[in-house]
């Protein structure tokens, strides 16, 4: 997420254009989503970037997006009005996923976008974003998910963090 601290990167219309989004507004890091609980409560979410409406997770080292167990997802309000839980991606009681499916209810809830940032090599993150993704229930807010690489996004960004992304990543 650092690539979004330097001074040129947000300056490029490009980037917002990967974004889907226009051009203004200043990243917040480690923003806390709050999704809604059942009985008026809010969870600890902690949303990589929120850069105006869009909500962004990013995913370069990390092995996948957590799994959580059905009880735990059965305290989210909107849980079974945004997606069909049926649908989502499980093993036995635990559904895979989780740091999406937490985004995209915070997404809805803050009536935002939700870009995931995957690394293009990483086959299996774009596949588990998708099984999450289709199981949307809303059209409305299907549209405002995003999927973006690393790579597509390194192509854009200033010589210096190519060169920096291409040294500490391979990207």
């Amino acid at each position: 997420m650092n690539v979004f601290c330097h001074p040129k990167t947000l300056r490029d219309s490009r980037v917002w254009a990967l974004l889907g989004e226009e051009a203004g507004g200043e990243p917040q890091f480690g923003f806390k989503g709050r999704v809604p609980l059942v009985g008026e409560r809010a969870d600890r979410t902690e949303i990589d970037m929120r850069l105006g409406k869009l909500l962004v997770e990013a995913k370069l080292t990390e092995n996948d997006f957590q799994r959580r167990s059905c009880e735990v997802l059965s305290t989210y309000r909107d849980f079974g009005e945004v997606f069909d839980r049926r649908s989502l991606p499980r093993q036995g009681d635990s559904y895979f996923g989780y740091q999406l499916i937490r985004n995209v209810l915070a997404a809805s809830a803050l009536d935002c976008s939700f870009c995931v940032l995957l690394d293009a090599r990483r086959a299996d993150l774009t596949e588990q974003w998708y099984a999450v993704m289709r199981c949307i229930r809303s059209a409305e807010l299907r549209t405002r998910m995003k999927v973006l690489t690393w790579q597509e996004l390194a192509a854009v960004l200033p010589r210096e963090l190519r060169e920096f992304l291409h040294v500490k990543y391979g990207i």
